[in-house]
């Protein structure tokens, strides 16, 4: 149980240590920067180990309150002699992995409901219904029964867009009674990714104009780390409730819906080699969409491993090489996000403002975090052509009772899937 005075002679200590090594050393420490590091991280796990011992001593029974206030046989009779804790568990140091793997296999989901893998799927089951196509009994047609089948057994498609909506404020759509959307994920996620990226094209410029550079201007792990805990702690907050058996359920139809395209009698209704094809092909012929198969694939892939990464105690490492090392896990994952995102307009570089800004109200981020709250197209019907513009003037301008029941439809649409 540590005092006052032991407080203030221990950190003393530290400090005249620190100073006498920094004095003894100041020519290796030119020569080998990485010394200091050292160092610096030897004395701090002494320092850690002498707090953790104090913290296993159990504290009196009234905490140390009458040595303070001068009641009883222990009490103090000066102010150094009264019990000083060192402090209490640092709030970033718990996570739990298994939620913030959750959230990375959602997230890996959402990317493959953007593309439309279900909703191919869905047209193919609605064709063979009709008789509309060459399936019969080959293994797609029977996969195909099958799933429809189960539809009943499994989590909607409203509670896909609500877990999308509670989780990453993706999607229009309500979200469960009791919760809200998570607004500030696109801007933190984007923010972790473009400081991951910027701290290795500084690193890469540095290897580059001198050899074995070790200048921390050249990057700055303050601000990954800080980007990192930023993140982790939102996910934190929205990884609560069924959101774990639901990624376990939709990992296994998403699995379950792409052997279905990869079937053989699929593939040959479509003249297709892969399942992609299958994919694009019902896209373009049938939805008439543009497609974005590849960089929202990738987004998929690689932002699941990058929440793979936050899942663990790496961004805790506070030597800089060891997080050097672990963070090189992710530096090429965190490139190629940015450029499948960029290349869909989802987000954008920032190679100078390193810092987010609290009031994410304001952020210049907001057109960006609006395309993915953009409408998920489940609608198969074909569109109708744009009236022309004297239609148009004619609708609007000539009849006001009309031109209020075509706003009130058209806000009506803004809301549906």
């Amino acid at each position: 149980m540590a005092t006052e005075r032991d407080t203030q002679n221990l950190y003393d200590r530290i400090a005249a240590l620190q100073a006498e090594l920094s004095k003894r050393l100041e020519s290796q420490i030119l020569t080998n920067p990485q010394l200091a590091d050292v160092l610096n991280r030897q004395i701090d796990d002494m320092l850690e180990a002498v707090i953790d011992a104090d913290g296993a001593v159990p504290p009196p029974k009234d905490l140390g309150i009458s040595q303070l206030i001068g009641l009883g046989p222990e009490a103090g009779a000066q102010l150094g002699d009264t019990r000083v804790p060192f402090g209490i568990e640092p709030y970033d140091e718990t996570v739990t992995s298994e939620r913030i793997l959750a959230v990375g296999d959602l997230y890996y989901i959402y990317q493959h409901e953007r593309i439309g893998i279900f909703r191919v799927v869905q047209k193919l089951q609605e064709l063979f219904r009709a008789g509309a196509v060459r399936l019969s009994s080959g293994p797609g047609a029977f996969a195909l029964y099958r799933f429809d089948r189960r539809e009943v057994l499994r989590y909607t498609k409203s509670e896909r867009l609500a877990a999308y909506k509670r989780s990453f404020g993706y999607g229009p759509g309500p979200v469960p009674t009791g919760s809200t959307s998570n607004d500030y994920f696109h801007h933190n996620f984007t923010h972790f990714v473009n400081q991951v990226a910027l701290y290795w094209r500084d690193k890469r410029i540095s290897d580059v104009m001198r050899e074995r550079a070790y200048d921390p201007s050249f990057g700055s792990v303050a601000v990954v780390r800080r980007s990192a805990l930023d993140l982790r702690n939102n996910m934190k907050f929205t990884s609560y409730g069924h959101l774990n058996v639901l990624r376990v359920e939709v990992m296994q139809l998403l699995d379950e819906a792409f052997r279905i395209l990869n079937s053989d009698d699929v593939k040959r209704l479509f003249g297709a080699d892969t399942a992609w094809d299958v994919v694009e092909d019902v896209l373009t012929q049938h939805f008439n969409e543009r497609l974005v198969t590849s960089p929202r694939q990738r987004m998929g892939v690689t932002g699941r491993q990058m929440f793979q990464w936050l899942a663990q105690s790496h961004v805790l490492q506070s030597s800089r090489t060891e997080f050097e090392t672990l963070l090189l896990d992710i530096a090429e994952p965190a490139e190629e996000w940015l450029t499948s995102a960029q290349s869909i307009g989802v987000a954008k570089r920032v190679p100078t403002n390193r810092v987010l800004p609290f009031d994410y109200a304001r952020n210049n981020d907001d057109g960006l975090a609006a395309a993915e709250r953009a409408p998920l197209n489940y609608s198969t019907a074909p569109r109708r052509p744009a009236p022309s513009a004297r239609a148009r003037s004619a609708g609007l301008n000539g009849n006001p009772q009309k031109r209020i029941r075509r706003a009130v439809s058209a806000g009506s649409r803004e809301d549906e899937f």
